[in-house]
């Protein structure tokens, strides 16, 4: 059983967006090796109810079909207690998440799963109000945990 580990939607979809920036392109390679080490069973890639309301509004066909099926053959659906995941959903978005992120945050937490995202501000916020868990973008998670 792997190290449990949950990707908000920006970072799983950051293989779609403009690889032209070096950030991008280094957080898409980071995210593929986090991908990667799932597929070995090194980490547990997590997904919740959030994840499939949120790619199902990606307008892009192809890239929804893509995440979900990343989703359907690399994920497990998170198991946690749905009343204390809404809770903490709540407190978040009462400290200013915004209500995505802030289900997101709860479910990783509920999990104890490590949250990655490549959103500035959702992490900037995070570590301002210490979340029970590890937050950072795909490169951090990367060389925190040495992975090449």
């Amino acid at each position: 059983m792997g190290v449990p580990i949950y990707i908000d939607v920006c970072a799983i979809s950051r293989p779609f967006d403009d690889q032209s920036y070096l950030r991008i392109r280094l957080e898409t390679e980071a995210v593929n090796l986090i991908l990667s080490n799932v597929k070995t069973g090194y980490y547990k890639l997590l997904i919740s109810p959030v994840h499939i309301r949120e790619i199902a509004s990606i307008p892009d066909v192809f890239e929804h079909i893509e995440l979900q099926t990343t989703l359907n053959i690399l994920g497990e659906s998170i198991k946690v207690d749905l009343s204390k995941t809404k809770a903490r959903a709540k407190k978040l978005i009462r400290l200013g998440f915004g209500v995505a992120d802030a289900a997101h945050v709860a479910f990783a937490e509920q999990a104890e799963a490590q949250f990655i995202s490549c959103d500035d501000r959702l992490i900037k916020k995070c570590v301002k109000h210490r979340i029970n868990i590890w937050c950072g973008n795909p490169v951090a998670f990367c060389e925190k945990d040495k992975l090449r």
